[in-house]
């Protein structure tokens, strides 16, 4: 059993202030799998003064020693690639496969990409007279989601890094173990002290003291819009900088031409990678409503195929994270089913044979309309919901009508088309026939799918701030 009961403070690993425990269930034998301390506000006031001491001199440093160090945090990350990969699949039920292929990968992704930005980032403008330079905000405070927790953290960790920040991070107490390996990364790869530190616990307890801390310049948060909106407010008071990536509902148009079969069983498959658990998950697939039914035999097909068990087996899904996650999916499939959705596969209960563990029959329902629940709240598991549709005109302005506007996808094999309708989609990524991977391209959402992008060299604009130097030269006198 993994006992992470430190955390890592100034350079070093530091006891917490007070003897509180959490213990994380492994959600595929609802068994502990381990312990980590729960910090308090002290803990993170000492976290944040590391970080801001630190900042006096990493702020001054140049590219290529950032360079270096981001190139030993890679290295170091490549060697605890199976530790890592173990760790995923203990905390959050990821498969074996998913978290050897992607959960672990994209994070390395992250940190690949981060080194190629910064060796040819501009943080120096040139305008005549004046000259525009880009600098680290400060202290940032990031606050991580369970779902893909790699992802998140050094999606946020290497940008700060790059751009001569300091941070304090707080990983989902729910999926903390690949979060303390991380930390474990840093201080091998020989981050200087303070630059990075961790500080476990739950949002009450490390999440609000962190995001309303007065010497903390910005923070991150990834997770629900309901969460989002706290730390929002937290933040407010000392008008710090929020960046946001928060909930979605993401629609799925599927265009009434020859790919419409290979279209809907993309879009199925997609909907339940990592067992649904995707802010970004294609929930909402719109067909026209004369193919329907056709969509529904698609769909049936597809979902039949999927495999549900052991993560460490070869299935291609594993349990949801936890035992509240699993009751919210049932209830919201309960809720399908009373208000009169068809129910094309799966539905309430467990898979045959997997009495223990938090596992989830992957679920489809059709004939949905915008009024059901299954419609309106984000599911957050394996359930995908069919509505139609009379026209594609039609189809935008629905899907531009709910709240949220993080993704949206598109099948269709005319590619004009598709762009047409990309255009008038309300959302801050638009995936065309299953476009994606791209690691340079901005993540974020419109709406109350938040605020600010990730990913590339956007990342790195989230975490500088903009000063003008007016006089920097002289003028140059007319002849």
């Amino acid at each position: 059993m993994r006992e992470y009961l430190q955390f890592y403070i100034d350079g070093k690993w530091v006891d917490p202030t007070e003897a509180k425990t959490l213990d994380v269930i492994n959600p595929a034998t609802e068994e502990v799998a381990g312990k980590i301390s729960l910090g308090n506000a002290t803990d993170v006031d000492k976290a944040v003064k590391a970080a801001r001491k630190a900042f006096a001199t990493w702020s001054q440093t140049s590219r290529e020693e950032r360079l270096d160090v981001l190139n030993r945090i890679l290295a170091e990350y490549q060697k605890r690639f199976g530790d890592l990969a173990t760790a995923v699949t203990e905390e959050m039920g990821a498969p074996a496969s998913l978290a050897q292929r992607a959960q672990v990968p994209v994070g390395m992704g992250h940190l690949a990409t981060a080194v190629e930005v910064l060796k040819n980032f501009k943080f120096e403008e040139d305008r005549g007279p004046t000259m525009i330079v880009k600098e680290p905000i400060g202290v940032c405070g990031f606050i991580t989601p369970w779902n893909w927790p790699l992802n998140q953290i050094v999606c946020k960790v290497a940008p700060a890094i790059a751009t001569g920040c300091t941070m304090v991070l707080k990983p989902s107490e729910v999926a903390p173990f690949s979060g303390h390996i991380f930390a474990e990364i840093m201080h091998a790869a020989g981050v200087p002290a303070g630059v990075f530190n961790l500080v476990h616990g739950d949002g009450v307890g490390v999440g609000v003291p962190l995001s309303s801390h007065p010497d903390v310049d910005m923070v991150s948060f990834t997770g629900s819009t309901r969460a989002g909106i706290e730390v929002a407010k937290n933040a407010a008071a000392t008008v710090k900088r929020v960046a946001q990536e928060l909930g979605g509902k993401s629609p799925n148009i599927v265009v009434d031409d020859e790919a419409f079969a290979k279209g809907v069983g993309r879009g199925v498959a997609s909907m339940m990678t990592n067992s649904g658990q995707s802010c970004n998950a294609p929930t909402r697939m719109l067909v026209p409503t004369k193919r329907m039914d056709e969509a529904i035999a698609v769909a049936k097909e597809t979902a039949s195929q999927i495999t549900v068990g052991d993560p460490n087996g070869n299935s291609q899904l594993g349990p949801v994270v936890s035992e509240v996650q699993f009751n919210k999916i049932q209830k919201l499939i309960q809720a399908g089913i009373d208000e009169g959705a068809t129910l094309v596969a799966g539905g309430v209960g467990k898979p045959e044979g997997l009495e223990t563990g938090y596992y989830v029959k992957p679920t489809v329902f059709a004939n949905v309309t915008n009024e059901m629940t299954i419609a309106k709240e984000e599911i957050f598991g394996p359930v995908l919901s069919i509505l139609g549709y009379d026209s594609l005109d039609q189809a935008s302005a629905h899907e531009n009508a709910p709240a949220h506007g993080l993704t949206a996808y598109e099948q269709a094999a005319d590619l004009n088309e598709a762009r047409k309708i990309a255009s008038k989609l309300r959302a801050g990524q638009v995936s065309i026939n299953g476009g994606g991977g791209d690691m340079m391209a901005p993540f974020g959402g419109y709406k109350m799918s938040g605020n600010g992008r990730e990913w590339g060299d956007y990342a790195f604009h989230e975490v500088l701030e903009t000063k003008g130097l007016l006089g920097y030269a002289p003028k140059v006198a007319a002849e």
